[in-house]
């Protein structure tokens, strides 16, 4: 009897002890987001109640320049059996804005292949600003026959660039890995692509 009765009463305990767990650990909530409003330690909290529903009422990126546009033209030249190029030969951007162009690339051989790009650009003085964020010529890649991959290039132009330039163009050529490299094109007097030496 005794043994039943110790049971019941510890029985009791852990029951009251749960309950309370429960109440503690669902009151832990609205205390937490009461201490974190009265100390402002919670930031993310504080911006999520400051930010309107609009999209339109986020603060306006003041790193890009609206009062000028640059055309910027891509170009790919390949040494080598394959097929390369731009999904698109141009695209309008403000400085400071970030963009992205895809490139095509297939290899048409029967066998596999190394490969990797090289950029250029034109006019030269466009290479300071043209900053890459993302770009298939950080890297070398091996496709198989017949395979077809596309790659982002995601870039920014630095709003420092000079005012003159109205027109970028960036060069791709890509070359077997393992072969002699190829010059990269460089442009004429005129600004135009022209193949590099060697070619």
């Amino acid at each position: 009897m005794k043994l039943w009765s110790a049971n019941v009463r510890m029985m009791g305990k852990l029951t009251v002890i749960t309950v309370a767990m429960f109440a503690f650990g669902y009151a832990l909530v609205p205390l937490y987001n009461a201490i974190c409003e009265m100390t402002g330690i919670n930031v993310l909290a504080l911006g999520d109640r400051n930010i309107p529903g609009s999209i339109e009422a986020l603060p306006v990126n003041t790193q890009v320049d609206a009062s000028r546009t640059i055309t910027v033209e891509f170009d790919a030249n390949s040494r080598g059996p394959w097929e390369f190029k731009p999904a698109q030969r141009s695209l309008q951007v403000h400085p400071g804005e970030m963009a992205t162009v895809m490139y095509e690339f297939q290899n048409v051989q029967d066998r596999r292949m190394s490969a990797q790009a090289i950029p250029s650009y034109a006019p030269q003085q466009a290479a300071a600003h043209f900053n890459k964020l993302q770009c298939f010529c950080f890297n070398q890649y091996t496709l198989e026959p017949g395979e077809k991959k596309s790659w982002p290039v995601v870039f920014v132009i630095d709003p420092k660039i000079s005012r003159d330039v109205k027109t970028i163009t960036l060069s791709y050529t890509f070359f077997e890995v393992g072969g002699k490299t190829p010059a990269a094109p460089v442009a004429d007097a005129t600004g135009q692509i022209k193949a590099g030496a060697g070619t």
